[in-house]
Formats: C-alpha cells, sequence, structure tokens
C-alpha cells in the first residue's frame, strides 16, 4: 500500500474515532447540539478520507505522487479547519467564525477537485493492451 493511502487511512481513523466518541459524549448527555460535527468527522473525515486512501492504492503504480499528496494535505486542512470551527460556531451562534468554517469548506472542495483530477487522469490514461482489455468486456466479446 502507498504512503499516502496509508496517511489516509491513518488520518481517516483518528477522526471517525473522534465522531464517535463524540456521538457517545452526545448520547450520554443527551445533548445533541453537536450532530452536525459528528456527521462532519465521519462523512468527510472518514468515508471520504477512506475513499481516497482506497482509490490511490488501487492505482499505486500509475497515480501522481504530487497530486494524490496535495489531495491529503488539503483533505486535513479542510478538516482540520472545518470542524472546530463548526463545533464552536453551533454552540455559540458567533457568525464571525462563518468565514473560517466557509474557508474549510473551500479546502474541502478543493480536495475533492484534485480527487477528481486524478481520477480523470487515470480514466484517460493510456494503458498495456493486456490492461487494456481486461478493463473493457466489449473488447474482449469481439475477441
Amino acid at each position: 500500500m502507498p504512503r499516502v493511502s496509508a496517511a489516509f487511512f491513518l488520518t481517516g481513523g483518528l477522526f471517525v474515532l473522534t465522531g464517535m466518541l463524540g456521538g457517545m459524549w452526545m448520547g450520554a448527555n443527551e445533548d445533541f447540539r453537536l450532530m452536525p460535527v459528528h456527521a462532519h468527522l465521519n462523512l468527510v473525515g472518514w468515508v471520504t478520507m477512506a475513499l481516497f486512501g482506497g482509490f490511490y492504492a488501487l492505482t499505486a503504480k500509475t497515480y501522481s505522487k504530487r497530486l494524490a499528496w496535495t489531495n491529503y494535505a488539503l483533505s486535513l486542512l479542510g478538516v482540520v479547519v472545518m470542524i472546530p470551527m463548526l463545533a464552536v460556531f453551533l454552540l455559540t451562534h458567533n457568525t464571525a467564525l462563518v468565514p473560517f468554517m466557509a474557508l474549510g469548506e473551500t479546502i474541502t472542495v478543493a480536495s475533492m477537485v484534485v480527487f477528481l483530477i486524478s481520477a480523470v487522469r487515470e480514466f484517460v490514461r493510456r494503458r498495456p493492451a493486456a490492461e487494456a482489455a481486461e478493463a473493457d468486456p466489449m473488447r474482449m466479446a469481439a475477441e
């Protein structure tokens, strides 16, 4: 497994553990004000990170290391900026925090754009004949 994939899984695991512990705290205290934080940590922090890590593991021989690490850095930064700001905003309703949440959201969207560039790059790359035949069932049927 590429190191970038391991980084995505490690970080995602830490985020989901934080989200789970937060969910347990909310349930134990019957205080669900931070439910959006819990949801964002689990979905953006875990699911998205794990999907990114899986993609780069599956494309280990062909992915761009620069794009993958940029994807990781933006994903990490997006969650680290967005989630605490969202938590404080939900607890205080301080609208001065909205631009900081928006910054985190923008960074997170940028990470998805970088991922999509990686996915398009993988989709359009030239493949050796054996790999191309395996990836194209219509071509296999014709042969």
